[in-house]
This record gives structure tokens, C-alpha cells and sequence, in this order.
């Protein structure tokens, strides 16, 4: 994975926030991790990516997060379905805006959306998976990105 297609991620989730009721939203430096449970969370949007690229694009956050993530689009509705759609809305936005810079080769699957700590997810072809820690708010999330040719 080359730098240039990690920034189009990073790009991506800043402009996901630009349009919440509180733009300021900071990305952290990214690094290694070796599986998507390695980062721990309340809930986690994940989609597999495959065609032109092998990989995975997942959004992980606390509940607390996804709430006012929720609220800040004027939604009143937090029910833990609603949180789940919002983490695999987050995830499919970037994976599909990845998609329009990457070329229609690269395809993306429905979002799975999970409660709690993902179980082992890997890249297909490589080891080698990014987290990007995100903060909006006082609140901290995980951009996880990992693509191979």
C-alpha cells in the first residue's frame, strides 16, 4: 500500500466530518497493525474491498462517539441499530469515495457491521493493515485501512 492511496482514506474522513455540527476533526499518524482486533471498540463498520486492489476499509468507535456522530445530523434516534447503520454508513462513504479516485475496478462490498470487538479480519493478500487514529470532539476512532495489488 502506497502512501498516495492511504491519504485518499485520510482525505475522505476529513471530509466525512466537515459535514457534521463540529468540522474539527484531527488524524493522527498512521500505523501497523497485523488484524482489525487489535483495535477495540464498541462498534466497527468493515468492507471488504476486491478487484483491482485486496484489502479491507473498517470505521471503529465508541458508542459515545457514534451518538453525537448521530445527533450531529440532526438524527434523535441512537438505538444500537441506528449506531450500527451509522459506523457501516461511515465505513461504505470512505470506501466508496476511495473508490471514485482508485477507478471502477475497485470494488467494494455491502458494509458488516459489528458490536464489540471484531473478530480476526485480515487482508487477503498482505499483512500489512494501517490504523489511522482519528479524534472528533474528545472522542477517539480507528480508520483502518488495508489494500495490496
Amino acid at each position: 500500500m502506497i502512501e498516495q492511496q492511504l491519504q485518499i482514506f485520510i482525505d475522505s474522513i476529513v471530509n466525512y466530518f466537515n459535514y457534521t455540527d463540529t468540522p474539527s476533526v484531527k488524524v493522527g499518524s498512521p500505523y501497523l497493525i497485523k488484524a482489525i482486533n487489535e483495535v477495540r471498540a464498541d462498534y466497527t463498520g468493515i468492507i471488504s474491498i476486491s478487484g483491482s486492489h485486496e484489502g479491507v476499509c473498517y470505521f471503529s468507535a465508541p458508542s459515545i462517539l457514534v451518538r453525537h456522530l448521530i445527533m450531529s445530523f440532526g438524527e434523535d434516534d441512537t438505538s444500537e441499530d441506528m449506531m450500527l447503520d451509522a459506523v457501516g454508513e461511515v465505513a461504505n462513504t470512505l470506501s466508496g469515495n476511495a473508490r471514485k479516485e482508485l477507478g471502477s475496478e475497485f470494488i467494494i462490498s455491502v458494509p458488516q457491521v459489528v458490536k464489540g470487538t471484531p473478530r480476526m479480519l485480515r487482508q487477503r493478500k498482505t499483512d500489512r493493515m494501517y490504523a489511522i487514529p482519528i479524534s472528533w470532539k474528545s472522542y477517539k476512532a480507528i480508520l483502518g485501512v488495508g489494500l495490496a495489488h
